[in-house]
């Protein structure tokens, strides 16, 4: 049994919690993974984050922001999120009960082979035969920002069009991601449990609503900009060729969360 630890950088209150969850695992004869950064503040050898794929769970203590970094590197292997003391979106094991919760899954993947898991989907994004590393909260296809900037965009979705207008740029999101910066450019929550896209349009001369559809694919042609990227998760970043298409639709592997299940509804508390 292998579990990869991933603490918030630069936290001694992450650091310290992925210092008890690794002693506790390594006393029961667990091996544990630690990323570098979480390896360097408890003064011990670390791997690099994309070799947490290798284990059979993953444990990410901090933010949101933690849990995507630690998801980055864990790919298909199962992740679970511990929070600080604050309820978040993806880290549904409160600090006090980690080392607890870590144990019970390990206990459970060595009996049954896996620990107990939800799946989430992710969004891939392909641009001339380039697909960008799967993003769990949205892809955004964007021109430069401000007055007298943007992009021409066009939007297709599933073949039909949609929006045709100078904007910002263009959001694309996951349920599980409404509630990141999809949200913060107007567009709508959406319960995790719903199987669709989010569509948005960021500060667009001719304003269409945010749409929430099931499709199976999101076409953005740009057109018209001094500059274009698409940004996954706010950060893999990739400059386009100008004219571009970018096709966004479900990567092929969704995300695999383990232990207890997320409190959609108890965490909109923290968007007060």
């Amino acid at each position: 049994m292998n579990v990869g630890i991933v603490a918030r950088r630069g936290n001694e209150r992450a650091a310290a919690l992925a210092g008890d969850v690794r002693e506790r695992l390594s006393d029961e004869g667990v091996e544990v993974r630690l990323d570098e950064a979480t390896a360097d503040a408890l003064d011990c050898a670390g791997h690099a984050v994309d070799r947490m794929s290798e284990c059979d769970l993953v444990v990410s203590i901090g933010g949101d922001g933690t849990f995507l970094f630690a998801a980055r590197g864990a790919g298909e292997t199962p992740i679970m999120g511990v929070n600080l003391g604050e309820v978040g979106f993806l880290n549904a094991t409160p600090p006090g009960e980690a080392v607890a919760t870590v144990e019970r899954e390990v206990e459970r993947t060595e009996v049954e082979g896996q620990p107990r898991t939800h799946t989430v989907p992710r969004l891939r994004a392909t641009n001339d035969g380039e697909t960008l590393p799967p993003a769990l909260n949205e892809i955004v296809v964007q021109g430069q920002r401000g007055p007298g900037r943007g992009a021409d965009v066009v939007v297709e979705i599933d073949g039909s069009p949609y929006f045709d207008s100078r904007a910002d740029g263009v959001l694309v999101a996951t349920p599980t991601g409404s509630t990141a910066y999809n949200l913060s450019e107007g567009g709508p929550l959406v319960h995790p449990d719903v199987d669709a896209l989010v569509v948005t349009a960021m500060c667009a001369d001719e304003t269409m609503p945010p749409l929430v559809v099931d499709a199976n694919e999101v076409v953005v042609r740009v057109t018209n900009a001094p500059e274009a990227v698409v940004v996954g998760d706010g950060r893999t970043r990739e400059t386009v060729d100008l004219p571009a298409e970018i096709t966004v639709d479900r990567a092929p592997a969704p995300l695999r969360i383990a232990g207890p299940p997320l409190e959609f509804f108890s965490a909109l508390d923290k968007l007060d």
